[in-house]
This record gives structure tokens, sequence and C-alpha cells, in this order.
């Protein structure tokens, strides 16, 4: 079929981290609210050169956690220890 390219890429790779957006967007808040939160020690997150990273696999734990408890989570448990405010 003229036109037609079939390519063979590989299925995209798991990020290992998200932006602040790409979070908020999945939670269903603003930015700002999670910043807050990363700010005050309620967030996980990682900064490098001054930007904030949420790392992915906090928030697959708390997924994980959320469904496998059948509760609600708070994202504090997921701030390592001496990191919150």
């Amino acid at each position: 079929m003229r036109g037609l390219r079939v390519t063979s890429e590989p299925p995209a790779a798991a990020p290992t981290f998200y932006s602040v957006a790409e979070v908020a967007r999945m939670f269903g808040m603003s930015s700002m609210t999670v910043y807050r939160a990363i700010a005050a020690g309620e967030f996980p997150a990682v900064r490098i050169r001054g930007r904030l990273i949420v790392p992915a696999r906090a928030v697959e734990s708390m997924v994980d956690a959320a469904v496998a408890d059948q509760a609600v989570v708070d994202a504090a448990e997921f701030v390592p220890e001496g990191r919150g405010a």
C-alpha cells in the first residue's frame, strides 16, 4: 500500500520521574497545590538544580497502597525520614 509505513519502534519505557505538572494532572489538582505540599514536606520530590521532580516509584507506591488497602493514603508517609517540614 502506498504511503503506509510500518515501523518497529519499541514501546515507550515507563518514566522514572514525573514533572510537578504531570503529577498535578494525574491527581486532578493544580500544580501550585503540589508545589505547596512538596514545600511542606507532605509530598515526595527530588530537587535537581532548582527543578522539582517526583519519583514515579513514589506515585506508583501511593496508588498501590490505596488500591490494596481500599483506603485513602497520606502522601506524607511516602516522604523519606528527615525530609519533612
